[in-house]
């Protein structure tokens, strides 16, 4: 816990990544940042900039370099990739630009597929979890849908509630409007805005769009591998 009673969920500290090959690459350099249960953070940057890199160095999607990253007071950079699998999936969620839905499998499939695979709840209570969730997200007129039968929106829709299913302590949103149009955009922002605001969530969220930065509690800029400003939203 911080010295203002915020609860610090997740932390990096001069995290590097870098490419190496004939010409390397420095993807993010000497990164640090702490950030705290409840917060919307929004990265922003030039296209190249670093900031979805920097986002699945946090996501544990890919390891740092050199540097530390911390999960619910746990450092995870010295564990094992299996160990870190499974951190994954018990503590956070994905969002991305393309949903990354499986075509093959119903709505309410999709939906439990992470409750499946963590193996925690019975069969009928990750159906009826699954079912909540979808219904919160107004789609329960459409869980026996195929991803393909259902508009981006939707398909965004469906996404937040798969990322949500093992109800983790971060959801980390890559791009998560930039293949929607304005209306389905403003909808998946106020959802995660809600998540934040009304269920005590935390959001990570890489955008191109200021409105969408607008909505967060607090904007970070990277520029170059580097973040380069990180600041509260201004009241």
């Amino acid at each position: 816990m911080n010295g203002d009673g915020a609860v610090e969920v997740l932390r990096a500290e001069h995290v590097t990544r870098e490419l190496t090959g004939e010409v390397p690459v420095t993807l993010v350099k000497d990164a640090s940042l702490a950030i705290n249960r409840g917060e919307f953070v929004s990265i922003m940057g030039p296209s190249g900039s670093g900031k979805s890199s920097l986002l699945y160095l946090l996501g544990l999607l890919d390891m740092p370099t050199s540097g530390k990253i911390w999960l619910d007071g746990e450092e995870v950079t010295t564990l094992t990739e299996r160990q870190i699998a499974r951190i994954r999936l018990e503590k956070l969620g994905f969002v991305f630009q393309f949903h990354f839905l499986l075509v093959e499998f119903t709505v309410l499939d999709n939906v439990m597929l992470p409750m499946t695979k963590l193996g925690r709840l019975p069969e009928k209570e990750q159906r009826e979890r699954a079912e909540a969730l979808l219904a919160d997200l107004g789609m329960a007129d459409q869980l026996r849908k195929r991803p393909d039968q259902l508009s981006g929106g939707q398909r965004q829709r469906v996404a937040i509630a798969r990322a949500l299913a093992n109800d983790p302590l971060v959801i980390l949103a890559d791009e998560p409007t930039g293949n929607l149009d304005s209306k389905s955009s403003a909808n998946v922002r106020d959802i995660l805005s809600e998540l934040v605001h009304d269920g005590n969530k935390t959001v990570l969220a890489v955008t191109h769009d200021p409105e969408f930065a607008r909505a967060g509690d607090r904007q970070i800029h990277i520029v170059d591998g580097r973040i380069a400003t990180d600041g509260m939203r201004p009241d």
